[in-house]
């Protein structure tokens, strides 16, 4: 299925619609990622990767350039405007997932949708948000052995949340027919999600 490279004002918009919803999932999932973490062993990060989701789904969906970047930046301004705990910050990590993300789907020149890339997607969102936690300087504080479990949690938690969760999610969608207002379903829309 060959699709054009622009953005019409309908992507954007679809895009915007599905990251306000993901927004108002951010701002739920807040309670929830304190509420897991007095459990130990790092539970807090494998859930870490819903923050992420907005720009895989989005992208699954609209299949354009920009779109992952959009919809994080979309969804963490969501969240932010619900009375985000984390303040303005949710904003710049919201721009530096979404372009982490941005860079798996431009590796493959935006032609792959199946769940190796989404899992890609989720991995590169995850290095980006590493990245800004290294900068607020708390993970460097922890010890090699706790760093490690933190890392393979968070990394493992995007995954499945962000990628293999959000391809079962589109490919659900797909199956509803509720899509075909933004692109029609075919055969090999359906054989990619089941890479």
């Amino acid at each position: 299925m060959q699709t054009t490279k622009g953005l019409k004002l309908a992507d954007i918009l679809i895009t915007i619609v599905i990251s306000i919803v993901f927004g108002i999932v951010y701002k739920l999932w807040g309670p929830f990622y304190y509420f897991v973490k007095p459990f130990g062993f790092h539970l807090d990060q494998l859930i870490y990767g819903m923050w992420f989701i907005a720009a895989t789904v989005a992208f699954l969906i609209i299949r354009k350039p920009g779109i992952a970047l959009l919809a994080e930046i979309a969804a963490s301004s969501s969240e932010f405007v619900t009375g985000s705990e984390w303040g303005l910050e949710v904003l710049i990590y919201g721009v530096v997932q979404g372009l982490f993300a941005e860079l798996a789907f431009a590796t493959f020149r935006y032609k792959r949708f199946d769940v190796f890339v989404v899992s890609l997607a989720a991995i590169g969102s995850t290095i980006g948000s590493l990245i800004m936690d290294y900068y607020k300087g708390y993970i460097e504080a922890l010890a090699p052995w706790n760093l490690t479990l933190f890392f393979v949690a968070r990394f493992v938690g995007a995954i499945l949340i962000s990628g293999v969760f959000a391809s079962s999610l589109v490919k659900a969608l797909e199956a509803t027919g509720v899509t075909q207002m933004v692109r029609s379903a075919s055969k090999e829309d359906y054989d990619q999600l089941d890479r």
